[in-house]
């Protein structure tokens, strides 16, 4: 774990005038500190940086962290959080919002009342994940190898559909071969939907056979030492009708009019717009219910987030999808999806496997 990152998050600890920071969301405590344990929490001030954790993973956090301290817990967070911070000094504590929930924050509301302790709970979203939002260069490249084996997994794939194959078949297929070729299992459901059903953004697969001159739609994605890749396709077995071809035709414009035109200092908004305007000018714009993308790297869905509200600016360095669709209930849909980095202003696709939508047997 670079060093750097608690250089970093200690300025923005000062920035927003706390004595010290409570990190809670494991994905956030791993990126702080390396620990993968799915029970600790890392404190972090000016002059500290702690690892508690309990009996459990000890061992674990010796292995896994460097330049912090370790220290075990007993109980739940209210028993030893509010006299750990007190010993520190600190009187400003941050803690994640959007992780702690009401009950524990009531919880350690009560414990530093009952042990009269001079300790500020405040509230505070985004910090880390704003951090992990622009990637160091040994997180691309994890990036890059789940994209690859995306892509490897999804070329095999494609080569083995053929009508009587379920959707659940196909799944657990593709699932085999990423998990054969490294991934640490897969970083969300996997996406088989077919006719009717891919108009359905995240249908979950079923036991629907796949039949012959219909929609499918692919949404996949590798895990490399924890982080992510995600990628989608839609394919038809034989030849598209002219409805599929004409959304597949739509779709893949707007996403290649988001691979060439979007730029470091858009907002999400401004990124999302570029697609959307493709899709609201072939008439679809309804049909396109969801935004165009959104960050990847220890999680599936980071930040930025790219879609009608976003503000988010975009800069060097973020990874996040370009994903248009087209959903048409009763009928299907399509969706065609990238990871891409930002790099010297101008995106880079990472996902590489071809978008024709027929697959000829």
């Amino acid at each position: 774990m670079p060093v750097d990152r608690l250089h970093k998050l200690r300025r923005v600890i000062a920035r927003e005038g706390l004595d010290g920071l409570l990190v809670s969301k494991p994905v956030n405590c791993r990126y702080v500190s390396g620990f993968t344990g799915s029970s600790g929490a890392v404190l972090v001030s000016h002059k500290h940086a702690i690892l508690a954790t309990d009996f459990r993973y000890i061992e674990q956090a010796g292995h896994e962290t460097r330049n912090l301290e370790i220290t075990r817990t007993e109980g739940d967070l209210h028993d030893w959080l509010p006299q750990l911070v007190s010993s520190l000094g600190w009187h400003s504590l941050g803690f994640e919002a959007n992780h702690i929930c009401f009950a524990v924050h009531r919880q350690l509301k009560h414990a530093i009342r009952a042990k009269q302790l001079n300790l500020e709970l405040i509230p505070r979203t985004g910090l880390v994940e704003h951090l992990r939002s622009t990637k160091e260069p040994g997180e691309l490249e994890l990036i890059v190898q789940a994209a690859n084996l995306t892509d490897a997994a999804f070329k095999q794939a494609r080569t083995s559909i053929h009508p009587g194959t379920t959707e659940k078949s196909l799944a657990w297929e593709i699932e085999n071969l990423l998990r054969e070729g490294g991934s640490e299992g897969v970083p969300f459901d996997l996406v088989v939907a077919s006719g009717p059903n891919a108009a359905l953004p995240h249908a979950k697969p079923s036991d629907r056979v796949i039949g012959q001159n219909e929609a499918v739609i692919i949404d996949m994605g590798a895990r490399i030492e924890g982080y992510c890749s995600d990628f989608s396709r839609t394919l038809c077995l034989g030849r598209a009708d002219e409805a599929l071809a004409e959304i597949h035709r739509v779709v893949l414009e707007a996403q290649l009019a988001g691979i060439r035109q979007i730029t470091a200092k858009l907002t999400g908004a401004e990124a999302d717009q570029l697609a959307r305007t493709i899709i609201e000018q072939g008439g679809r714009g309804e049909a396109f219910g969801h935004g165009l993308g959104h960050g990847v790297g220890l999680e599936v869905h980071e930040a930025p987030r790219i879609g009608p509200n976003s503000s988010d600016l975009l800069i060097d360095g973020m990874v996040f999808t370009i994903e248009p669709g087209i959903y048409v209930p009763g009928f299907g849909g399509c969706r065609i999806e990238d990871v891409v980095v930002l790099e010297k202003g101008r995106v880079r696709v990472l996902t590489e496997s071809e978008k024709t939508v027929e697959v000829i047997q």
